[in-house]
């Protein structure tokens, strides 16, 4: 059987990072990828690379995940995520999904433990609870920093969120992952909070199957980040994904698929991107996208 070389890479969102705030997001990324590297490295799966990887950026409060997530318009906070592996395309998800600390999990649980891809709310919290998960309270993901932030914006009233990803310096951002292990399998995972002051129930791109994530052992991985429903429209991540299968490389194919959410739907974002081969390439058209890599043991960390 052929092995492969593992490579590893996360994003944690892709915005108008402030400054002050850039140093914060690469550490969580370079830990995130250390963590999933590791795992990599010991002749692990890419799918658990994946989970471990968001689950340690959904712990931290820098980004927009598990905690620290963006409060909704009722100060609630709600998750989303997804999980998909490439070798059988098998993939599940949670959205709108409250009380719980890692949603990736979760989403891995839908994946492995049901017939279906994807759960919400209610109904996701007690799939999680079922299958052993405690819940927890609201308190525990939220942040003292992001409750002002949902203060000020709700004294905005002409608050919109695409502008926000361009350059006001408000969200933070979606967490992702993807990976190749040693057997050649392919992997990706996508956890977020949403947008600030979204719409109770609202669900983006996040834990939709091509859209926030997408993973195919044919082509390659890919999670997104960005503004979530111009991301929908052009269902980004299975756009790279073709673009790959169409005989570009993983560089080409994140720049043209950002070129056609930009074209297409005036959207912002970003994408990171593993194809079958091991090869790495990432896009965004957003000030950053923090991220971080690893191939061959050599970390390279990145915002801008």
């Amino acid at each position: 059987m052929t092995s492969f070389t593992p490579a590893f890479i996360v994003h944690g969102g892709a915005w108008d990072i402030p400054d002050n705030e850039v140093e914060g997001h690469l550490a969580g990324c370079r830990v995130a990828a250390q963590v999933g590297w590791s795992i990599l490295k010991k002749g692990g799966s890419a799918l658990d690379a994946v989970e471990a990887a968001i689950r340690s950026l959904e712990d931290d409060p820098a980004f927009d995940a598990g905690k620290g997530a963006w409060l909704n318009s009722a100060g609630e906070v709600e998750l989303d995520a997804i999980i998909m592996e490439g070798a059988t395309l098998n993939n599940g998800a949670v959205a709108a999904m409250q009380h719980v600390r890692h949603p990736i999990s979760v989403a891995r649980l839908v994946m492995e433990r049901t017939t279906h891809s994807l759960l919400v709310g209610l109904g996701a919290e007690h799939f999680a609870q079922a299958q052993g998960i405690s819940l927890c309270d609201e308190s525990e993901l939220l942040t003292g920093q992001e409750l002002e932030r949902w203060k000020v914006i709700k004294a905005q009233k002409d608050f919109k969120v695409e502008i926000a990803f361009g350059g006001s310096s408000t969200p933070h951002g979606t967490v992702g992952a993807v990976a190749i292990d040693v057997n050649g399998h392919l992997a990706a995972g996508t956890s977020t909070g949403g947008t600030p002051n979204k719409l109770q129930g609202r669900v983006g791109d996040s834990p939709l199957i091509g859209c926030g994530c997408y993973a195919d052992d044919l082509s390659a991985g890919v999670s997104a980040t960005g503004w979530g429903e111009s991301i929908m429209k052009v269902v980004l991540g299975k756009a790279v994904c073709d673009f790959i299968a169409q005989g570009h490389t993983a560089q080409v194919a994140a720049e043209k698929a950002i070129g056609v959410l930009a074209d297409r739907a005036q959207g912002l974002g970003g994408v990171i991107v593993i194809d079958r081969s091991g090869k790495i390439g990432l896009a965004f058209n957003t000030p950053r996208m923090a991220h971080a890599w690893i191939t061959d043991e050599q970390v390279i960390t990145r915002a801008d």
